[in-house]
C-alpha cells in the first residue's frame, strides 16, 4: 500500500467557497406541452427551449445561502454552459449531510418559467469523502430539485438500472481522478470503443432519460468529512451497522518496536555461542534451500531474515547462502554488522556471478564491496571484459570517487590494452551524465596517470606513454569522422552525390586518412591495428541519419568494415549485443553452438559511436528479390540431395540462428521486429539488429512472444517438418541453459539500473521484473520445456490463419 493513500485534508480545515461546474445536458428533452388557442400567433414558429440551471444548496436538509443561476443557453445541438458556479457557503460550513439541489428551467414558453426537471447529489459519499470529478444526474422530468434528507429526486442512477454505460461511465470518472493508470495508445482505442458502444446503446434503447453533468473540483489529497472541533469520528453511526470503516493509523509502514527488541535480543552477541551449534531440521532446511534459490531481485520476509541469521554458522559452507545471508544484516547495529563482516571472511568463497549481485546498489558497506572486488579478482581478462559495461555502472554505487572497483578496473586494463580501451570507452560515454561525472572523470584521471608511469624505471614510460597515445588517437578518429558525417550532410542531392562526397573527402582534404601517420588500435576491436580508409571501398547508407560505412586497412594487410552513427545514442544496442555475446559463451560453455552473430557494437559518446558491419542481407530484401529464404540460401549452398535443395550444413545453420534469437529476444523483450531488422548472411546465419525497444516495451500493439516470421517457418519445411521439430528442440535446450544462468544475467541488469539507457532509466525496478518473469523460475527443467513449446506453438499459430482465429491479432504484427 502506498503512503500517498493515508493523505487526506479535513473538510473543516479548507476555507474556500464550494466550487463546481456545471457541463452539459445528454438525453432528449421531452416534447413541448401545446400552446393556449389565446398564445398562438399566425405568425410563430417553431421555438428552440431557452435553459437555465439553478443550484442551491442544502444542509441536513433545510437551503442553505441564495440560489446561483447559470446563464440562458439554446444555441447548439446540445445544452453546452460549461460554467463555473460558486456558492457562498466554503467546504469548512458543509456537514456529512450537505446536498446540493440542481434543476433545470425553461423560459422560452412566455410568461412563467417551466420545469425541465431536477436532481439532488450528496456532496460526501458513503466513506464521508469529498466527492470529486464529473457526475451524470438524472433529471426527474417536471419536479424541482428537492433538498431534504430523504429526498424524492435523488440524481444518482438505482444500481438496479445500472447497464453497461453506467459502469463505463464510472471508470471513466475514475480513469480522469487518476485511480486508472494512463497508458496513452490504449486509452486512445478504449475511448474510440466505448464512444461505438454509447452510440450503439442509444440506437437500440433509445433513451427516455435527461441527464446534466456536473463536475466538481479536485484536491491534490482526498478531502475526508470532519466537523471543526476535536479530532475523532462519532462512533454511533460505526455500532449500528456493520459497514466497514477505513481509520487513518499514524503508525501505518514504522518499525514496531517490540519487534526490533526481540530481533535484538535474537541476534545478541550472546546468543552466537549456542547459534554455532544450531542445524536445521528437515522443514527448516527445505525452507532455507528454497530461500537460497530466490532470484537476487526478491525481497527476502522477516521470518526468512531470521532463519538466515539463526542458522548462519551452519550455513558458512554452502557459498549461495552469502549473498542472502548479507540481505538479513542490519547494518545500522554495529555489533551486528561487526559479526556479519567476520562471517563474511571465514566463508566459503563465492562465484564471480554471485559477487556482481554485491556491487549493487542494495549493498553499501564498503567492506562487502571489497571483498566483492577480491573474488572479481579472479575472474580472467576474457570473463572480465564480459562483465565491464555493467562494473563501469556499478562506479555509481561506489562511496568514494576513488574506489576499490576503480582501482581494480585500472589495474586489470594496464595488463589488458583491450580492457584498457574499453574502460576508457565506457568512463567518457558516462561524462555526459551531471550527476556522476566527476566521479566517472576520476577514474579517467586515475587510468591516464597509472598508463603513463606503466613500467617506470626501465625505459617503460615511453612504451606506457606510446599505449596511452594509442588510445588517444581513437578518439582523434572519431571526431575527424564527425566532421565527415557533418559536411556530406550537407550536400544536397541523393544518396549517390553523398557517397561522391565522402569519397572526394577521403581522396583530397582528408587524405592523411586514406594512411596513418602510425597504426591505430580499431576502436571496435583494440586488438586488430588499422592503417587507414580505402575510400573506393567506402560508402554511405541510404537512412535519415546517413550513417558511414568505412572499410580500413589492417597492419596484417587485410580489411574490415565498420559503421559510423552520429545523431543516435547506441548504449542500448551496445547492451543487447554485449548480452548477445554472453549468452553465446554460456551456451557454448554447455557445448551448444547455435551460430550466433554477436557483432560488436561501441558507444564513443552519448549520440555517436560504431558497429561491425557483417555483409549480410535483410529478410525483406531477399523476399523482395528471391521470393523466399530457400531460393537465396540454393544459389550459395546448392545440393540436389540436400534438404530444400541446399546443403545440409547450411539449413542446420539456418535452423539454429533461428533458435538462438528466438530465445534471446524472447528472454531480452526486444520489440519493434520486422523484416528490416532481420538480417541473414551467405551461410545461413540469421541475427536481429537495431535494438531500440527492449524489455517489453514495442511501438506495434499486441507483439507475438515469440519474435518468428512464417517466412522462417516456411524455410525449415514448415511447422510440421522434422527441421522445425529440431528447431524447438535447439529453442528448449537453450532456454533451460540460459535459465541456469538467470541470476548472472539478472545482476548485470540490476548493475546497469542507474544507467541512462532509455528503457532501462524510465523504470529500472519494473524492467528487471519483466526479465525475471521470462526466465520463469518457478518451472523444473521439464516444465520449462512444456511451457516454451506451447509458446512457440502459440507464436506459430499466429501466422497461419487456418490455425486459431483468436490471435489473429498477432498475424498483424509482422505486416
Amino acid at each position: 500500500m502506498s503512503g500517498n493513500e493515508f493523505r487526506f485534508f479535513l473538510s473543516c480545515d479548507i476555507n474556500l467557497p464550494v466550487t463546481f461546474r456545471i457541463e452539459r445536458l445528454e438525453g432528449k428533452l421531452p416534447p413541448q406541452k401545446p400552446l393556449n388557442s389565446d398564445e398562438i400567433d399566425s405568425t410563430s414558429e417553431e421555438r428552440r427551449p431557452e435553459l437555465f440551471v439553478e443550484c442551491l444548496l442544502y444542509i441536513d436538509g433545510a437551503p442553505f445561502g441564495l440560489p446561483m443561476r447559470t446563464r440562458l443557453e439554446s444555441l447548439g445541438l446540445s445544452y453546452c454552459w460549461n460554467e463555473l458556479i460558486t456558492l457562498s457557503t466554503k467546504y469548512r460550513d458543509l456537514t456529512a449531510n450537505s446536498q446540493l439541489a440542481v434543476t433545470v428551467y425553461d423560459v422560452s414558453r412566455g410568461k412563467s418559467d417551466e420545469v425541465v426537471g431536477g436532481a439532488t447529489i450528496h456532496l460526501f459519499n458513503m466513506k464521508k469523502q469529498l466527492k470529486t470529478g464529473k457526475h451524470k444526474l438524472r433529471l426527474w422530468s417536471g419536479k424541482e430539485a428537492d433538498g431534504s434528507i430523504n429526498t424524492t429526486t435523488p440524481g444518482k442512477v438505482p444500481k438496479e438500472e445500472w447497464g453497461e454505460l453506467e459502469r463505463l461511465e464510472k471508470l471513466q470518472n475514475k480513469y480522469e481522478r487518476g485511480q486508472i493508470q494512463r497508458i496513452d495508445w490504449l486509452d486512445r482505442l478504449a475511448f474510440k470503443a466505448i464512444e461505438k458502444i454509447k452510440e450503439c446503446e442509444i440506437i437500440k434503447n433509445g433513451s427516455s432519460h435527461v441527464y446534466i453533468i456536473v463536475d466538481f473540483c479536485g484536491f491534490e489529497h482526498r478531502v475526508a468529512f470532519q466537523e471543526s472541533g476535536a479530532n475523532f469520528l462519532i462512533p454511533s453511526p460505526i455500532a449500528s451497522t456493520n459497514e466497514l470503516v477505513t481509520v487513518w493509523d499514524p503508525e501505518v509502514g514504522k518499525s514496531n518496536p517490540s519487534e526490533n527488541k526481540q530481533l535484538k535480543l535474537a541476534r545478541s552477541l550472546t546468543r552466537g555461542i549456542i547459534d554455532r551449534d544450531l542445524k536445521p531440521n528437515f522443514t527448516e532446511r527445505k525452507s532455507i534451500q528454497r530461500i537460497l534459490k530466490y532470484p537476487p531481485t526478491r525481497t527476502l520476509s522477516g521470518e526468512e531474515k531470521q532463519d538466515l541469521w539463526k542458522f548462519r554458522f551452519s550455513l558458512m559452507s554452502e557459498k549461495r547462502a552469502l549473498t542472502k545471508f548479507l540481505r538479513c544484516v542490519e547494518w545500522s547495529d554495529v555489533q551486528e554488522a561487526k559479526q556479519a563482516l567476520e562471517l563474511m571472511g571465514k566463508w566459503e568463497t563465492i562465484d564471480v556471478s554471485d559477487a556482481l549481485e554485491l556491487l549493487s546498489s542494495v549493498f553499501e558497506s564498503e567492506e562487502v564491496r571489497a571483498y566483492a572486488v577480491t573474488v572479481l579478482e579472479r575472474a580472467d581478462d576474457e570473463e572480465l571484459q564480459c562483465y565491464l559495461l555493467q562494473l563501469v555502472q556499478a562506479l555509481r554505487f561506489e562511496r568514494s570517487d576513488k574506489s576499490r572497483l576503480s582501482h581494480f578496473l585500472v589495474q586489470r586494463s594496464l595488463r589488458n590494452i583491450e580492457l584498457a580501451s574499453f574502460l576508457r570507452w565506457y568512463v567518457t560515454v558516462e561524462l555526459h551524465d551531471p550527476a556522476y561525472a566527476r566521479r566517472f572523470y576520476c577514474t579517467y584521471e586515475i587510468l591516464q596517470e597509472s598508463m603513463l608511469k606503466l613500467g617506470a624505471g626501465s625505459n617503460g614510460d615511453e612504451a606506457g606513454f606510446k599505449l596511452w597515445q594509442s588510445l588517444e588517437r581513437q578518439k582523434e578518429l572519431t571526431a575527424q569522422l564527425c566532421s565527415i558525417m557533418r559536411d556530406v550532410r550537407n550536400v544536397r542531392g541523393g544518396t549517390q552525390k553523398k557517397i561522391e562526397k565522402l569519397r572526394h573527402l577521403l581522396s583530397g582534404l582528408l587524405s592523411e586518412l586514406t594512411y596513418f601517420d602510425e597504426p591505430i588500435r580499431s576502436p571496435l576491436a583494440p586488438g586488430v591495428l588499422i592503417t587507414g580508409i580505402i575510400p573506393s571501398e567506402s560508402s554511405i547508407f541510404k537512412s535519415a541519419l546517413h550513417p558511414l560505412r568505412l572499410a580500413f586497412r589492417t597492419a596484417s594487410g587485410g580489411s574490415c568494415k565498420i559503421i559510423f552513427k552520429k545523431g543516435d545514442d547506441l548504449r542500448q544496442d551496445q547492451l543487447v549485443i554485449q548480452m548477445v555475446s554472453l549468452m553465446d559463451r554460456l551456451l557454448k560453455l554447455e557445448n551448444l553452438d547455435l551460430h550466433l552473430t554477436p557483432y560488436r557494437v561501441l558507444a564513443t559518446g552519448h549520440d555517436e559511436g560504431m558497429l561491425e558491419f557483417i555483409p549480410s542481407k535483410s529478410l525483406a530484401q531477399i523476399l523482395s528479390e528471391h521470393r523466399s529464404i530457400t531460393s537465396y540460401l540454393q544459389i550459395f549452398h546448392p545440393d540436389e540431395d540436400g534438404p530444400f535443395g541446399i546443403t545440409a550444413t547450411c539449413l542446420e545453420t539456418f535452423i539454429k540462428s533461428c533458435a538462438g534469437y528466438s530465445v534471446i529476444t524472447y528472454i531480452l523483450g526486444i520489440g519493434d521486429r520486422h523484416l528490416d531488422n532481420l538480417l541473414l548472411q551467405d551461410d545461413g546465419r540469421l541475427f536481429h539488429v537495431d535494438f531500440g525497444f527492449i524489455l517489453g516495451r514495442d511501438p506495434k500493439p499486441f507483439p507475438p512472444p515469440m519474435k518468428l516470421c512464417k517466412e522462417m517457418v516456411e524455410a525449415m519445411g514448415g511447422a510440421e517438418s522434422q527441421y522445425y521439430t529440431r528447431f524447438k528442440s535447439y529453442c528448449c535446450e537453450a532456454y533451460n541453459i540460459l535459465r541456469k544462468s538467470s541470476n548472472l544475467v539478472l545482476n548485470l541488469f540490476h548493475l546497469m539500473a542507474g544507467s541512462n539507457i532509455p528503457d532501462i532509466a524510465s523504470d529500472p525496478e519494473k524492467g528487471i521484473l519483466k526479465l525475471q518473469e521470462k526466465f520463469r523460475l518457478d518451472l523444473d527443467d521439464e516444465e520449462s520445456i512444456h511451457f516454451f513449446q506451447d509458446l512457440i506453438n502459440e507464436s506459430v499459430s499466429a501466422l497461419f490463419p487456418q490455425m486459431v482465429e483468436t490471435i489473429h491479432r498477432w498475424a498483424q504484427y509482422w505486416r
